[in-house]
């Protein structure tokens, strides 16, 4: 079980008055870019945990790190309106968050969707990004790794048990992780599950499968390269998972041409989308923002 000390919860009102949540690390750190970390679909600020940690704790940048509920999402309230469960909706929420805890600008990690709203971020308010780290994401979304997410969230079990849980996300997900130990996956069962009187749930709303359920994956995705080229003068980090299905290894050869100072890492082993507290990723990460930051200072 993860340490749940090192964080305390805040809660916000987003512009429609809907209770929102995140998770504040190192609140007392300053001096240094404060980290946003921002999560997939059905995902919610657990995911950071550990990378939350690091960054926090770290010895020569220890940095203020926020990790958002999304509307629907963790400790965030569920909106009554399915249509507000958007990119656009949810990176107006993130920018309520900041304005509450007074944060100007930061350096962004998204995680899959979080990495879409990073892109329309790009559009709404540039001055906000530092720097950024894409997790599997990019302005190109492969159908393939779209109708992969719609085939499980549509036969989700319910589990009574987290070893149940373990064992159902491994025979989904075991074959692009092949590089994940035990402790792992029960890393990815504790965030993802919430603990009820009828066994273990999924801690999102429901609802939110019928905005992937609705998609037609026969029809060309809409790509993102005008948002992605407005980043260009945003150091950048793209992480792709060897066995991605949402980011193909050509669509991030497109982001190094596109993007003049990309740095970009492959970890063999994992899918969509990596965990970013393995191997070396939070070494990484920390350095990669280091150097943004070093760069980005006044001579």
């Amino acid at each position: 079980m993860p340490n749940h000390e090192g964080f305390s919860d805040f809660f916000y009102a987003a512009p429609d008055g809907l209770s929102l949540h995140a998770r504040v690390y190192g609140e007392a750190n300053s001096g240094h870019w404060p980290v946003v970390c921002l999560p997939g679909l059905t995902r919610n600020a657990r995911d950071f945990h550990e990378l939350a940690l690091y960054l926090s704790m770290h010895a020569a940048n220890p940095r203020k790190v926020i990790a958002f509920d999304y509307r629907g999402r963790g400790q965030s309230a569920y909106d009554p309106d399915v249509k507000n469960y958007n990119v656009g909706v949810e990176a107006g929420d993130v920018l309520a968050g900041l304005a509450a805890l007074n944060i100007e600008d930061a350096a962004f990690i998204g995680t899959s969707r979080g990495g879409l709203i990073i892109h329309v971020l790009a559009m709404m308010r540039p001055a906000v990004l530092k720097a950024i780290v894409f997790n599997d994401i990019g302005p190109v979304i492969e159908a393939a790794g779209l109708a992969h997410i719609q085939s499980y969230l549509e036969r989700d079990p319910i589990p009574k048990t987290r070893v149940q849980a373990t064992a159902a996300q491994r025979s989904v997900h075991g074959k692009d992780f092949a590089a994940l130990a035990g402790a792992d996956w029960d890393r990815m069962v504790w965030a993802l599950y919430r603990e009820t009187d009828g066994g273990l749930v999924p801690d999102f709303d429901p609802k939110l499968v019928d905005t992937v359920a609705g998609l037609d994956l026969t029809q060309p995705l809409p790509d993102l390269w005008p948002q992605f080229e407005a980043l260009a003068a945003v150091p950048l980090l793209a992480i792709r998972g060897a066995n991605s299905r949402l980011l193909s290894a050509g669509t991030l050869e497109q982001m190094r041409t596109r993007h003049p100072g990309i740095e970009t890492i492959t970890v063999a082993g994992q899918g969509h989308a990596p965990f970013l507290e393995t191997g070396s990723l939070p070494n990484d990460i920390a350095t990669f923002l280091g150097r943004a930051e070093r760069q980005n200072s006044p001579k």
